[in-house]
């Protein structure tokens, strides 16, 4: 059985010291987000805790997100640990979760399904490699700046529900944005990714192989928006686009931001911060990797300081 989640568009506690932060609206406030959060995941009826496990599971996390890994090279990376699990489960072994974190060069990315009416020019002539992938959604645009997560994962050991799993990506990433950056960071009825007032911040879309997940999210914390303009970002015309750091630096004119002196410290904050999330959130232990395998190693580059 495979599932393709179709979804329209597109958040942590690291070791940095936090500045004062003004009082939060009901919504934006952690603990008001993960108490509604763990009532979408377990009605009154259920007695289990924020995820479905009993026990807590390992989760292996190859970190690579400080290299800009060629969209090709990580897409087919992923669909090779997915056919290894599947394996696992016809076998009747066990099949723990993985998770991928790096950054792309410039590229754009559609859904199976996905229209070329959203792409602002000539696909003959595009400034970017473009891919049509199996994932659920629009197109998007992947580079320098922005983090991506492919959490390959076993939603037997979790919750086999498409909608749970993608409410508990953008819980990820709104805990990110709210705990470390103070940021009100909320979901948008009807759509599927997290935003930041108008500003959408992450992106999402979904592949389901046998219960096995691949693709992920990608959050924007220094990237270059101008790609984003030569196309209609998730298919949404009426939002925009924005990243972390632009907000940060709002956020500083009124006293109440984390403070960075570069990019690169800004992305290892937000890498951190997600990783921990992600376990929080999941329940898992993640169990880091700095080496990928041996056929990426020769693919690495060390991402440049601005795309274009």
């Amino acid at each position: 059985m495979e599932m393709i989640l179709s979804t329209p568009s597109a958040s942590f506690l690291p070791s940095c010291r936090r500045t004062h932060r003004r009082p939060e609206s009901p919504r934006s406030h952690p603990r008001k987000v993960i108490a509604k959060f763990d009532r979408v995941l377990h009605p009154k009826a259920s007695k289990s805790r924020l995820t479905p496990n009993a026990q807590q599971r390992t989760c292996e996390c190859f970190d690579l997100h400080r290299d800009l890994i060629p969209y090709h090279d990580a897409w087919s990376w992923q669909k090779n640990i997915v056919k290894e699990k599947i394996a696992l489960i016809d076998a009747n072994e066990d099949c723990p979760d993985s998770l991928i974190v790096l950054q792309h060069p410039p590229v754009y990315t559609l859904g199976t399904n996905s229209t070329e009416e959203f792409l602002n020019f000539d696909p003959k002539d595009s400034p970017f490699s473009i891919y049509r992938t199996e994932r659920g959604g629009e197109v998007t645009y992947h580079g320098p700046g922005q983090i991506v997560m492919y959490p390959i994962i076993n939603l037997r050991n979790h919750k086999m529900d498409l909608h749970w799993y993608l409410r508990a990506l953008e819980e990820v990433i709104i805990r990110v944005l709210s705990s470390t950056f103070s940021m009100n960071a909320n979901r948008v009825d009807g759509l599927t990714g997290v935003w930041a007032g108008n500003q959408k911040l992450a992106a999402i879309g979904i592949r389901v192989s046998k219960w096995i997940t691949f693709h992920g999210l990608a959050l924007n914390v220094t990237t270059d928006l101008s790609p984003f303009n030569l196309i209609v970002p998730c298919g949404i015309r009426n939002r925009q686009v924005g990243n972390i750091k632009e907000l940060l630096l709002l956020l500083r004119e009124a006293k109440n931001s984390i403070h960075f002196d570069k990019d690169s410290q800004l992305i290892d904050i937000t890498f951190e911060a997600l990783i921990h999330q992600f376990a929080q959130v999941f329940q898992v232990d993640i169990h880091q990797k700095t080496t990928p395998p041996p056929f990426l190693e020769s693919l690495k580059q060390a991402p440049p300081s601005s795309p274009g």
